[in-house]
């Protein structure tokens, strides 16, 4: 019979880190939770251990913390059981860039980028060596959307974009998947982060349609996964657009409307 991996999940104490949780448990994947709630994961791992039968161990860090991330990178570069990474924890910010203090923004930073990168960083080798497993980052659609006004917020995101496509790119043919999970507004608590009143918001998705939709397209392979958007024939379009111009940028002379007299 084959053994299913282990999936190391951040940010799993609430939110989309605890709805993975209870879908790879209901898998049959043992899991390895990581938050800084050790109270709120031990209650959802002893319900998951009563329910499924799945062996559950449970990381207390915080991944700001370079001590206690070290911790998590440690686990994922050296437990061979662990085939997949859920990289889920995240933060946003209330106010507008002129208000946010910089130990917020450096805290913000640091864990959607510094973090997530991180720990992609230290189970990748050895997913690349056994030719399998799978990295999912979960994004933002607010990375694509600088409209919306979140700026530092959406900048992470837009990171965790690109370096999962790039990484999609890299591992993919050693045997490794790597999505980029991108929610818009849903029912987490990182809008009290964010000093937003959720109930507030003209269109809000749940938890459990945002996980479900991102767990389809894991099935499918997809490198891309945006549960609200309807038109996928959009996206396509707009990564045809952003792809015709790549051969554009290999010019040795600036474009005719940048030169001088022209």
């Amino acid at each position: 019979m084959t053994v299913k991996p282990s999936v190391l999940i951040t940010g799993a104490s609430t939110g989309m880190g605890a709805a993975y949780a209870e879908r790879f448990a209901r898998r049959g994947h043992d899991l390895v939770l990581v938050a800084r709630n050790t109270a709120r994961m031990e209650t959802g791992a002893e319900r998951l251990r009563s329910e499924t039968g799945v062996g559950i161990d449970i990381i207390a860090a915080d991944l700001v913390n370079p001590q206690e991330r070290a911790t998590v990178e440690a686990r994922l570069g050296e437990d061979a059981r662990i085939g997949i990474l859920i990289n889920n924890a995240g933060t946003s910010l209330a106010g507008t860039f002129i208000e946010h203090a910089v130990e917020d923004i450096d805290r913000l930073v640091a864990l959607n980028t510094t973090a997530l990168v991180r720990l992609a960083h230290a189970i990748a080798p050895r997913l690349a060596s056994a030719g399998e497993g799978a990295i999912v980052n979960i994004g933002s659609a607010v990375g694509l959307a600088p409209e919306y006004g979140m700026p530092v917020y959406g900048a992470t995101k837009a990171f965790v974009l690109h370096l999962s496509q790039a990484l999609s790119l890299q591992l993919g043919p050693q045997g490794v998947y790597v999505q980029a999970v991108l929610p818009a507004a849903t029912r987490t608590e990182i809008w009290g982060h964010a000093g937003v009143d959720v109930d507030t918001l003209p269109a809000v998705m749940e938890v459990d349609d945002l996980v479900d939709a991102a767990l389809a397209g894991f099935d499918r392979r997809e490198a891309v996964t945006i549960p609200p958007l309807h038109d996928l024939g959009q996206w396509e379009a707009f990564e045809a657009a952003r792809q015709s111009m790549i051969p554009g940028f290999g010019q040795s002379r600036p474009a005719e409307r940048y030169l001088v007299g022209a």
